[in-house]
């Protein structure tokens, strides 16, 4: 058994940033991670960092912009921190020696993005992710931080009280990809889960094939809330074919959108008169969608993305690897002709549920970055809103979890402030999934009821158990493989829980969720090896997609309204009155229970009254 003061799973922007900051108050700390901490999607991210580093900008205006981009469902003091936070932290990457684009007078240069009211996007050229990915890579080195990559994190070692926010994670269980060996890490301090999104859920996605939201089902079924799981982002500029993506900056430089007429139709059609293609991005992905479906679509799929108006030097001074993504998927120069765009999955506002510190209601269980659900971003995320995301609270959950006094949280977690209990009419049974009759209900991986065991031999009974599991998949000749029943679920998902809901589909959705939940009981894995066995891998996230989609598709089917990125057939209009509460779920003895808490609006100096949101 390995054992650290701090283990952080994942190692994208927000792992990296956490382990620096435990390692600041001198934790000893350790990334573990199921691929390398350059291999991490944060390389992927193109646009950019939101901070207010210019004269005539502010904190609190970029505050009221993200509380107005969220359509008032993000909570006040999880914005306001974040947009405070941002300038320090972004000028920390710089000093680290962050290559940011840069004014001809030397400044870090700064453009505009949608839902902004002040161009405070800073990047480096179209490949930010990977700029702020090499910089703290570089840091994590420099320091000695140790890093286990190639380890796939099964499962949480989490005690067993009945109610979650009397349990207390001590630790995780990995499975190591080069050896297929599967140990435990003790954490004595605290665990911090950073593991990133979930696009794997759907077929059109510009997330990584590792992006199967590992961590939040791993701690939703250890018992920590999922908050917000309905508020899925659709980037409204993808390449059609791959669902690569093509970044908000595009458009933030002057791109244009048009459609088979060649109309500038955010305009002609009244989505967007002031703003136009720097809408939001819930308002543009579904203009572009209406679009196609009204008949003014290009080969009745996408529309045109036009940037040749920008003049050569400036594109590739300031977009080059659009050029090539372009040029390498679709076949096209954006030099010379308009590239192909269409909606697709993007990011997840929702997630496990923390506070503005990145604690859990589980004693000793943080999350931080698009895992975690602070809220800062509600039903809807502005663009450049991520990655300082990734900085601002990586960091705090890293000095949290390492023992260092911050101020008080005033986002609760768990049932321990208001609340009220849900319910919602699905067609089917939901909840619970296993291997054989083991399905982990609650924290599953705990003492027995009311003894007290070690920290260390609690997590060694979780290693028994996920071993066991383990075992029970490689041991078993036939059933049916992962990827059949991975391809039903994001297909279904993909068609039924999209930008556009309706009740019928998104029933049909549970429907087809609940016959792969059955059909995963017979699940086997082909290759019996025990080195870089993929599938066996595979077959492991399977389990985490099926618990994301249907808390997805449940949460949707919950909220009978249209607010940010959820919109509703049957609900067209944002209904403050019953819907300005948090969705959440918790895992209850193997089935979802759906409850809500209400939604914070009073910042530090103003209460966000909502409005109208209109770009």
């Amino acid at each position: 058994m390995y054992e650290h003061d701090v283990i952080v799973v994942g190692a994208g922007g927000a792992g990296l940033r956490a382990a620096i900051a435990a390692h600041e108050e001198g934790a000893d700390v350790a990334i573990v991670s199921k691929l390398h901490p350059v291999r991490s999607h944060t390389g992927a991210a193109e646009g950019g960092i939101n901070a207010a580093l210019r004269e005539g900008d502010s904190w609190e205006d970029h505050a009221y912009d993200t509380m107005k981009g969220s359509d008032y469902l993000a909570d006040a003091p999880a914005a306001e921190t974040l947009c405070k936070d941002s300038p320090k932290e972004t000028i920390q990457l710089e000093h680290w020696g962050m290559a940011f684009s840069r004014d001809d007078d030397g400044r870090v240069s700064q453009r505009p993005f949608g839902g902004l009211s002040f161009p405070r996007t800073t990047y480096a050229g179209a490949e930010t992710g990977h700029q702020l990915l090499h910089t703290m890579y570089e840091q994590l080195v420099k320091r000695g931080i140790k890093v286990y990559d190639e380890w796939h994190v099964t499962r949480l070692a989490v005690t067993d009280e009945e109610k979650p926010e009397d349990r207390t994670c001590h630790g995780i269980v990995a499975y190591d990809v080069q050896t297929g060996q599967v140990e435990g890490f003790r954490a004595r301090n605290g665990v911090i889960l950073a593991t990133g999104g979930l696009g794997q859920v759907y077929d059109h996605t510009t997330n990584a094939v590792a992006n199967t939201g590992d961590g939040v089902a791993m701690a939703y079924r250890a018992g920590a809330p999922m908050e917000d799981m309905e508020f899925i982002q659709f980037h409204p500029t993808t390449l059609p074919s791959t669902g690569v993506l093509i970044t908000e900056g595009v458009r933030g430089e002057g791109g244009i959108l048009y459609n088979e007429n060649g109309e500038r139709f955010m305009f002609e059609y009244g989505y967007a008169n002031n703003l136009g293609e720097l809408a939001s991005r819930d308002v543009v992905s579904r203009a572009e969608l209406t679009e196609v479906n009204e008949g003014r679509g290009i080969e009745d799929e996408y529309v045109h993305l036009d940037m040749r108006h920008l003049g050569e030097e400036r594109i590739i001074d300031r977009l080059e690897n659009i050029v090539h993504l372009s040029e390498d998927f679709e076949g096209v120069n954006p030099l010379e002709a308009p590239m192909p765009v269409k909606p697709g999955q993007h990011y997840a506002m929702g997630g496990i549920e923390t506070d503005e510190n990145g604690e859990t209601c589980i004693s000793g269980l943080y999350a931080a970055g698009e895992c975690a659900c602070a809220s800062v971003h509600g039903g809807n995320r502005l663009g450049g809103n991520a990655l300082p995301e990734l900085i601002v609270f990586g960091k705090r959950a890293g000095h949290h979890a390492a023992g260092k006094d911050m101020e008080e949280a005033q986002i609760t977690t768990g049932k321990e402030g208001e609340y009220e209990l849900g319910e919602v009419d699905s067609p089917v049974e939901l909840g619970e999934a296993g291997i054989g009759e083991d399905a982990v209900a609650d924290g599953g991986t705990a003492a027995d009821a009311g003894a007290s065991v070690s920290g260390s031999d609690l997590v060694q009974r979780a290693v028994e158990d996920e071993r066991e599991t383990i075992d029970t998949l490689l041991e078993r000749e036939d059933g049916i493989q992962q990827a059949e029943i991975r391809e039903r679920v994001q297909k279904s998902m993909t068609r039924n829980v999209n930008v556009f809901r309706e009740e019928s589909a998104l029933k049909d959705a549970l429907r087809d969720i609940r016959e792969a939940r059955e059909l995963y009981q017979q699940v086997f894995v082909g290759d019996k090896s025990r080195t870089f066995n993929t599938d066996l891998l595979q077959t492991l996230e399977m389990r985490n997609i099926l618990d994301i989609a249907e808390a997805i598709t449940l949460g949707a089917l919950a909220r009978n309204e249209f607010r940010g990125a959820h919109w509703r057939k049957e609900y067209q209009e944002r209904r403050d009155e019953e819907w300005l509460k948090h969705t959440m779920l918790s895992w209850n003895d193997g089935r979802p229970e759906l409850w809500y808490k209400p939604v914070i609006l009073e910042g530090e100096n103003k209460t966000y009254e909502p409005k109208t949101r209109s770009y």
